[in-house]
């Protein structure tokens, strides 16, 4: 059987596997990662909401919880000055220690993009990016955007989406 890429992987029901708990209190400090931005999750959610339904998809609506996991790995790539989904830990480790073991949950990143609206457009015209947010079983999301004007990118994006 061919491997699934890993935003497919991510997307499938999450095996349960041991790990250490996952912190989101504050980062120490890095040059590269000056402030986590102030974004509206509620606007993004109806945008993401506006864009499931037009598919015949169930909206979404925020989930504190899933909204920290978002800033704890925009973070971890603004701080890196890289996009990475491995970076604070792989992907299944972070929703394994957040209690998603169990459910569907997928994540989408990006850098660089200015605005939530670019950065949505940029998920929707990936192919991956959009099977993520289309996915059926999605009912909650977390978003979060980190400024590190020092690095490449200067802006991070994550979007975590969860099951119910």
């Amino acid at each position: 059987m061919p491997k699934l890429p890993l935003v497919l992987a991510a997307a499938l029901p999450l095996a349960l596997a041991g790990c250490g708990g996952l912190s989101f209190g504050p980062e120490p400090t890095v040059e590269n990662a000056t402030h986590t931005a102030v974004l509206d999750e509620v606007a993004a959610a109806a945008a993401i909401s506006a864009y499931r339904v037009q598919h015949g998809l169930s909206p979404v609506v925020v989930d504190s919880t899933l909204v920290k996991a978002a800033a704890f790995q925009a973070g971890n790539n603004a701080r890196h000055g890289q996009l990475s989904h491995e970076i604070g830990g792989s992907f299944t480790s972070r929703m394994n220690s957040i209690g998603l073991a169990k459910s569907w949950a997928a994540e989408n990143l990006s850098a660089g993009s200015e605005t939530f609206e670019q950065v949505l457009l940029r998920w929707q015209a990936s192919p991956e990016h959009n099977k993520n947010m289309l996915l059926p079983q999605i009912r909650r999301i977390g978003i979060a955007r980190v400024d590190a004007p020092g690095t490449r990118y200067k802006r991070f994006w994550a979007l975590v989406m969860a099951g119910a």
